[in-house]
């Protein structure tokens, strides 16, 4: 009887400290899910917030500000922009902008084939990466632009993701939004841009270190060439309908 009294007690103090052994796990995985869930609601504000308020910064630009010094930027809203400027960025880096939720298939499947020698991205996967998230290529940072592209397409409209993306990207070495970019190229506001000059500009991106549109080498001008093309057949076509009033 005394045995089986010792045996059970045993058997009861064993349990207890499995019981205590499983509480750190246990607040491991709670305080886990709450950092999780906490990344998630802060991604989300933000992304609301932004939707009607500027982006005072960026991670580029923080990064760019430490490394030169300082950097030139000034926002401007997308109605003070020559809206050749609009339809030339598109022409040059999203073709079809205006008619995807966020991710360009054929875009993907192309940069697949051409083995990453170029990119896939859409302007409103840039937009994710430069507004939200941090330059370079990795799978954690592939992951998040992932998931965020969706959202922003939801809650943002298609003339506001351009407006950013023509806000934040950088368009000469520590040059960012086509304001900067207009006067520094061509000493003129953007809302004055020539069609050509609008190419230019387009022609520089996403390698805006290694291009000039003041003193474009042959690619570039090349390239501009096309752009201007492609920027006047996405207005007869219907395929810059939705940033333009």
């Amino acid at each position: 009887m005394a045995k089986a009294v010792a045996k059970k007690k045993k058997s009861k103090s064993s349990g207890k400290t499995a019981k205590r052994k499983l509480k750190p796990l246990q607040w491991l995985r709670r305080w886990v899910l709450r950092l999780v869930l906490g990344v998630v609601a802060g991604f989300v504000a933000l992304i609301l917030l932004y939707s009607v308020v500027n982006p005072p910064i960026t991670h580029t630009i923080w990064a760019e500000q430490r490394r030169l010094g300082e950097v030139d930027r000034m926002w401007v809203p997308l109605e003070e922009m020559a809206p050749v400027l609009a339809r030339s960025v598109v022409a040059a880096e999203d073709a079809q902008f205006c008619r995807h939720w966020g991710f360009d298939a054929r875009a993907i499947q192309a940069a697949i084939e051409a083995g990453g020698t170029r990119g896939g991205s859409t302007i409103s996967q840039q937009v994710v990466k430069n507004v939200f998230l941090w330059q370079g290529r990795s799978w954690p940072r592939k992951v998040l632009e992932t998931l965020l592209t969706p959202l922003v397409e939801i809650t943002w409209s298609k003339r506001r993701i351009l407006e950013v993306y023509l806000n934040v990207a950088e368009m000469d070495e520590g040059v960012f939004g086509a304001e900067a970019a207009a006067r520094r190229y061509f000493g003129v506001g953007p809302e004055a841009l020539t069609a050509q000059q609008a190419a230019l500009i387009a022609a520089v991106l996403p390698n805006p270190k290694e291009r000039s549109a003041r003193q474009p080498s042959s690619f570039v001008q090349r390239r501009a060439r096309q752009i201007a093309d492609g920027a006047a057949t996405i207005r007869a076509d219907g395929r810059a309908d939705c940033f333009e009033d």
